[in-house]
């Protein structure tokens, strides 16, 4: 009996010890999927009984440096189906071909899938979204997508680009800046059953999604418009082949504008020709011409192998070197730097090449940076082609002299081109100036890269004024003189090379103009191109006029007055003859009751003139760009008899 009971207590204790081994490991396995694998297994049951569609990302916003915009996001519907609740798919397809415009047969396919989910057409225009939607078909639904619309049309479109369906950058600074302009993508959820069917009840949601980062372009719309529209003028007047234009604010690297012909409109990319969508300020490379010399002139001067005043015998405009003769359009004899300049002697210019030496003048054409890329902030940047020195024969750098046998981008020699104009720094190129979140922050700002000194301020005077002498009466850049302003700069005409003989054409040419204004403070640097003009194609009979055009609607876009004219209040009140200044004559300076000096600092020339029309101030400004300066200080009294000035800068 002892021992019956005994084996009881010990089965009674092996069970209970089992159930407590079980419970632990129930309640150990039930700890372990409730709170260890819980996330996990959350989102296994949401996948299935929900159906997630991604959707494209909110681009950013790009705008023009005045805030004008260039590319914005706009609320589309896209249209998609659910075959499952379509009975009829050829009826259906019939009722969407005419307003979708697509073949019934594809629609037909699309619908009758065996899918849940089936984009039919996205991003609609607002009146085929409308009339679809009156149509109330059964499974066929609509979703708020975005997309890119460029509200200025053609205007920049080589510079802002454009994006595919994604959407995503195709060209232009859509493309540079991808990644910052791409935001989250959102996605959109409904409810299905056990068999993966739409739940009658349930809505479509669209959850998350965070819109991309804005930028804001150095481009002023404005000039951008004026560039584009004399440079289209001119490509129609001479039958041109293509052309460009780069305007750029030399003592920053600010890019203004920037125009290439053919062009295209941004909100409709595949009815243009790949080529026509192609930024050739960047991308195309040319034989400069004459608009080189510039450069060779302040590389010798620099050196101090001329003088200034030196005079260098042109051999009566027939010049034989390597065995190949150089001509001068007008025989010469003897002509000084700025003469040569003026008259563009290919003769002078080749013996100043020769005096340079080879290895001397490779180092300056690097240093204002042919052969290189300028870093500016745009795809598909070539390099130009500059070869070494030690390939260079004795007419290779004769003809290199006066811009033949070299090839460089209008980009390029727009950049170098400044480096005179503001005294001698090469400066990067640059056309986003802020990178802003949805909420306007600044992420990223852009400021002015010095990327070397070339020359010294003294020698970019010297050539700055020789400039000057290429626009004066006897130059052969007269036609791109403006009335005021005194203007420096240089005409281009080279031969282009036949691709079929491997010479130089007999009538294909590149007529190029460069310069800037004003000369002695210089606030724009402009570059024109024309490819194959027909007529005479020579660089300061087409290119010239058109810089001439678009400098002056610029300056006074940009309020830039010509020196000693009267300032933009003071042409408002030019009804009568202005009294003669007796500040001089005051035996002190008082305080003028109520005027106290505004803060102007960071303001535009424009803002600046409102501020004084407003407060009836009477300032003097100078400069261009942004105000860096100005006195009295902001708060102080202005003082009768004082002069209160502005001055601005980049």
């Amino acid at each position: 009996m002892a021992v019956t009971e005994r084996g009881i207590q010990i089965r009674i204790r092996f069970f209970g010890a089992l159930f407590v081994l079980a419970f632990c490991v129930i309640v150990g396995r039930s700890y372990y999927l409730h709170v260890v694998q819980a996330p996990k297994l959350q989102d296994r049951a949401d996948q299935q009984k929900q159906r997630v569609v991604e959707l494209a990302p909110q681009r950013g916003a790009i705008f023009d440096r005045n805030g004008d915009p260039l590319a914005i996001s706009l609320d589309v519907q896209s249209l998609y189906a659910d075959p499952f609740q379509i009975k009829d798919p050829a009826k259906i397809a019939a009722a969407l071909s005419k307003p979708l415009q697509m073949k019934a047969k594809e629609l037909t396919s699309l619908l009758a899938s065996k899918k849940r989910f089936v984009w039919i057409k996205r991003k609609l225009d607002p009146e085929v979204a409308k009339e679809i939607r009156d149509l109330r078909l059964p499974g066929i639904r609509f979703v708020a997508e975005h997309k890119r619309f460029y509200p200025q049309g053609g205007i920049g479109a080589h510079v802002v680009g454009f994006t595919g369906l994604d959407p995503k950058g195709l060209e232009g600074v859509e493309l540079e800046y991808d990644q910052q302009l791409q935001g989250e993508p959102g996605r959109m959820m409904s409810q299905r059953d056990a068999r993966g069917r739409g739940m009658a009840t349930a809505e479509q949601l669209v959850q998350g999604g965070v819109p991309g980062y804005n930028l804001q372009l150095t481009l002023d719309r404005s000039l951008q418009y004026i560039a584009e529209k004399e440079l289209a003028r001119v490509i129609k007047e001479f039958k041109a082949k293509s052309g460009t234009v780069v305007v750029m604010e030399p003592a920053s690297g600010k890019i203004l504008a920037m125009a290439s012909q053919p062009d295209y409109n941004p909100n409709s990319p595949g009815k243009s020709r790949t080529s026509s969508r192609r930024n050739r300020t960047v991308t195309d490379m040319y034989e400069p011409g004459s608009t080189f010399k510039p450069f060779l002139l302040a590389g010798a001067l620099e050196e101090k192998i001329v003088r200034p005043n030196q005079k260098i015998y042109c051999e009566n405009g027939r010049y034989e070197v390597g065995g190949k003769v150089i001509r001068d359009t007008k025989k010469h004899r003897k002509l000084n730097l700025t003469e040569m300049l003026k008259y563009s002697s290919n003769i002078g210019f080749a013996k100043l090449g020769k005096a340079m030496e080879r290895e001397r003048f490779y180092s300056y054409l690097t240093d204002f940076g042919f052969g290189e890329l300028t870093g500016v902030d745009l795809p598909g940047e070539s390099p130009g082609l500059v070869r070494q020195p030690s390939r260079w024969f004795e007419i290779d750098l004769a003809a290199i002299s006066f811009g033949q046998a070299i090839s460089v981008t209008p980009i390029q020699i727009a950049s170098a081109m400044s480096a005179i104009a503001n005294g001698g720094l090469l400066m990067e190129p640059y056309l986003v100036e802020r990178v802003t979140d949805a909420d306007g922050q600044v992420v990223q700002r852009k400021l002015p890269q010095v990327k070397r000194r070339v020359i010294s301020e003294a020698t970019a005077k010297t050539v700055r004024e020789m400039m000057v002498s290429v626009t004066e009466p006897g130059g052969t850049g007269t036609r791109a003189a403006l009335p005021g302003y005194r203007v420096a700069g240089k005409t281009g005409t080279a031969q282009k090379v036949d691709p079929v003989t491997g010479g130089y054409s007999i009538d294909k040419r590149v007529a190029s103009f460069i310069g800037f204004v004003p000369a002695d403070s210089p606030a724009l640097v402009v570059s024109v191109t024309v490819d194959e003009p027909e007529g005479k194609g020579y660089g300061g009979v087409v290119a010239g006029p058109v810089f001439a055009r678009i400098a002056e609607q610029s300056l006074n876009h940009l309020n830039i007055l010509p020196k000693g004219s009267l300032s933009a209040i003071d042409l408002a009140k030019a009804d009568v003859e202005p009294l003669p200044d007796l500040a001089a004559l005051l035996p002190e300076a008082e305080p003028i009751d109520g005027l106290v000096m505004p803060d102007f600092r960071g303001m535009s020339y424009r803002q600046v003139l409102q501020a004084m029309q407003e407060k009836q101030l009477n300032l003097k400004l100078s400069g261009s760009g942004q105000v860096v300066e100005q006195s009295p200080a902001p708060g102080r009294k202005i003082r009768y008899g004082k002069q209160a000035w502005v001055r601005l800068g980049a």
